[in-house]
């Protein structure tokens, strides 16, 4: 087991991130703890990523996996361009992967994330006990000479504590890129509760072929702060149901 203390490098993995606004906003803000806030939007977020090859990881070994959660007020990454957000849902393909998140508080599941690209037909899948639950398709691009780089904040909870980490990120996103569709497959999974609406409302999105982060050495205790404004999301017509933003969010 590795020791969940310890720091962690992913290079190049195939990610597709993006945001959503939810079919039910009540049940989402329900999966939000006491003394973390979320959105009055409710805004939702999904990572599907694919680690390809051992030697793209520190220690990791290759492996897949999707996490989702809640967007927060008050709570942003350093430089105040990405809101903090709660994890619900952590899941992934490797053991050594669940041992050390579980370590460090993420609610792990055992499941598996693809993400197949087929010209410009990019279609994710996230599956658990080999049932698909979460299926998202898009059109993708080529990568550029465009750099998304920053920070992410993620809420875990361990031991009756709130913890806190940032998460450093570089990656560079495809343009032109469009989400089409999001699907939520199995209404008696707990998972079904963070569904998007119809219409789909797009709050940020990006595919990149390469992206790279970091899994932090240390963990904080939260500590509760002020709130801030929130920033305007896209309204995707509900003729079209598309969203094109490449966005380091």
């Amino acid at each position: 087991m590795l020791d969940p203390a310890a720091p962690q490098l992913v290079v190049n993995s195939r990610t597709l991130y993006f945001s959503w606004l939810p079919a039910d906003p009540d049940a989402v803000a329900a999966l939000v703890p006491p003394g973390l806030c979320p959105r009055p939007d409710r805004q939702v977020f999904l990572n599907q990523y694919v680690v390809d090859d051992e030697t793209q990881t520190s220690g990791f070994g290759a492996y897949s996996l999707t996490y989702l959660g809640v967007s927060l007020l008050g709570v942003d990454a350093p430089g105040g361009l990405n809101p903090g957000g709660w994890w619900t849902h952590y899941v992934a393909s490797s053991r050594r992967v669940r041992e050390y998140a579980v370590a460090r508080g993420a609610p792990v599941l055992a499941g598996r994330t693809r993400i197949e690209v087929n010209g410009d037909d990019l279609l994710s899948e996230t599956e658990i006990d080999s049932t698909p639950l979460i299926r998202a398709r898009c059109r993708v691009g080529e990568t550029g000479h465009v750099i998304s780089a920053g920070h992410h904040r993620y809420f875990t909870r361990r031991d009756g504590q709130l913890l806190s980490s940032a998460y450093p990120f570089i990656a560079e996103p495809v343009a032109p890129f469009e989400i089409e569709s999001v699907e939520f497959l199995q209404p008696g999974h707990p998972i079904y509760a963070l569904r998007p609406a119809n219409p789909l409302t797009i709050g940020f999105g990006y595919y990149s072929p390469r992206s790279s982060f970091a899994y932090p050495g240390g963990l904080s205790v939260h500590a509760v702060a002020a709130p801030e404004p929130t920033r305007p999301l896209h309204q995707v017509p509900a003729s079209l149901a598309r969203s094109g933003l490449p966005s380091g969010s």
